[in-house]
């Protein structure tokens, strides 16, 4: 992953579900199943496996 923001720059931020769920109990009831998931802008992009190439195709966009 670092590797792709160094040709394409982008945020990222890496949130862990369990730590998170007191204060956004709905992150494991969206997302629990699909762990590790990607989203981009806001939307379920993939989960389990990061595709790299479609990422970086889709940052692009």
């Amino acid at each position: 992953m670092l590797a792709l923001r160094e040709e394409e720059p982008f945020r990222f931020e890496i949130v862990d579900v369990d730590e998170e769920a007191s204060s956004r109990p709905g992150l494991r009831a969206e997302f629990g199943d699909r762990l590790p998931v990607v989203l981009v802008d806001g939307r379920e992009h993939g989960y389990w496996e990061v595709d790299v190439e479609r990422l970086r195709r889709d940052l692009r966009k």
